[in-house]
């Protein structure tokens, strides 16, 4: 089949259909939490099997967390990389697989209230998930599966890219994908309705396929981020509704067409990501910035992906008048915009800003020659008002986050915020100064932006579908 699936619910559905007419017998079907439990139901409906899931946490390497070196999974299930795990010390692997093995188990709690998963010892299990980027979770559950004595294991997906297919084959006894591009970007660029899943729909429909009652709608659910009650922020000042947890992020180079010629661009995005945000550097700065990749990173962590680039040439960096030529800056964000809006896995996610400093302004006033495109802007220490002529226009609902320290930098954002006409917030950082250096300061910011995105972006979507 090509195009995409229009929610897990229909592609469910097709991946069902085509496991019915393979003979599998008797089998449970298990889907990797979240969003592969609501794709599992159907395949279970069409098989006429018991849904079950796999709770499963990878463990990584302290320095290099996306590196599996084990996994951990229900029943004490611990199984390890020893070509991985020889370099990491044997009382920091213990640590890290108990801390996953909470994990587990508190997961295990949210989605089955404690009761009893399905025997899956010298029984065929299919294992679904809603899709592949990476494969690694996938491997993670496939070798708890192997640890728990099943006879044979199914892998079905509805899209993964031609490259993991290739690679999980060998892994299992059969493998079943109903799409393999070559190139993925994203899960979620595969379905026109890829909203998250929360734990509560995960237990109503485990409830649901083993008889009970489906539980409340509100379970798990996500709320709006910051609230409105003044500008300070400090320690989980955003919303604990958007956890960051580990996902599979696939990081690329793009070149970004400009009037410089191809600029560089770092494009990061998570296996299950649901938005989209540009990153407009500061001046003396570029996509190399060590406190923009890690607030990226932060994004990454709640399902946005992002793209880090330059707006000037190397040439023009070391040019004043350059970094400060806001409509400039402004028109290569928004040659990025035009960019993304090419690519197909990309196209589809709602879209935000993200500046520091004099990319604050630039981001402003794109956003304001995008109003269509453009679901949310966030400025981190930066200048909006040196995008004072074009702050009437922004319609995207936009959060300015300065240094409680950074005075003038303050005040300037408190006049630029009263020019603005959209909906706003400034949040004010305790003990931070411009570039956010102070310890902590910088997750507090990141945990604003996120907030604000994951709100204005994820909700966006859903209300447009």
């Amino acid at each position: 089949m090509t195009g995409r699936f229009r929610d897990r619910v229909d592609a469910g559905r097709l991946l069902g259909r085509r496991l019915a007419v393979a003979g599998l017998g008797d089998v449970v079907v298990a889907g990797l939490p979240r969003g592969g439990v609501p794709v599992a139901a159907e395949v279970a409906r069409a098989l006429g099997a018991p849904l079950d899931v796999v709770v499963v946490r990878k463990i990584g390497v302290p320095w290099q967390p996306e590196v599996a070196m084990g996994a951990v999974g229900e029943a004490g299930v611990l199984v390890v990389n020893p070509h991985i795990a020889a370099r990491v010390p044997g009382d920091r692997l213990d640590e890290l697989a108990a801390i996953e093995s909470a994990e587990v188990e508190r997961r295990v709690e949210a989605w089955r209230g404690g009761g009893e998963g399905e025997g899956v010892a010298g029984r065929t299990v299919v294992l679904v998930d809603d899709g592949i980027a990476t494969g690694a979770t996938v491997r993670a559950a496939i070798a708890v599966l192997r640890a728990r004595a099943v006879a044979r294991i199914v892998l079905a997906v509805p899209v993964a890219p031609r490259e993991a297919v290739e690679d999980l084959r060998p892994l299992v006894d059969d493998l079943v994908c109903l799409l393999a591009p070559d190139r993925l970007y994203a899960v979620g660029a595969w379905y026109e309705d890829f909203r998250q899943v929360a734990d509560g729909e995960v237990r109503a429909l485990l409830e649901a396929a083993h008889g009970g009652e489906r539980a409340g709608s509100g379970a798990g659910g996500e709320q709006a981020g910051p609230g409105a009650g003044g500008e300070q922020a400090g320690p989980g000042a955003a919303a604990e509704e958007y956890p960051a947890v580990r996902r599979d992020v696939r990081t690329a180079e793009m070149a970004v067409p400009t009037s410089a010629g191809d600029l560089p661009a770092v494009v990061s995005v998570p296996d299950d990501a649901a938005g989209l945000v540009l990153f407009a550097h500061g001046s003396g700065s570029s996509r190399l910035s060590p406190r923009n990749a890690r607030v990226a990173r932060m994004l990454n962590a709640v399902g946005l992906a992002t793209v880090l680039l330059d707006l000037l040439s190397e040439a023009e960096a070391n040019d004043r008048s350059r970094v400060f030529d806001i409509e400039l800056l402004a028109h290569r964000l928004g040659d990025a915009t035009r960019l993304v809006a090419t690519v197909p896995d990309l196209a589809i996610l709602p879209l935000g800003y993200f500046g520091a400093s004099t990319g604050a302004a630039a981001a402003l006033w794109a956003a304001a020659d995008h109003p269509d495109r453009l679901g949310a802007v966030v400025s981190r220490g930066g200048r909006p008002d040196l995008a004072a002529p074009r702050l009437a226009d922004v319609t995207a609902p936009t959060l300015l986050v300065v240094g409680a320290l950074d005075t003038d930098v303050l005040a300037l954002n408190r006049w630029a915020r009263e020019q603005l006409t959209c909906a706003s917030e400034l949040r004010v950082v305790p003990g931070a100064t411009h570039l956010f250096e102070e310890p902590g300061t910088l997750e507090v910011a990141g945990d604003l932006a996120a907030t604000w995105f994951r709100t204005h972006l994820f909700h966006g979507a859903a209300a447009a579908h």
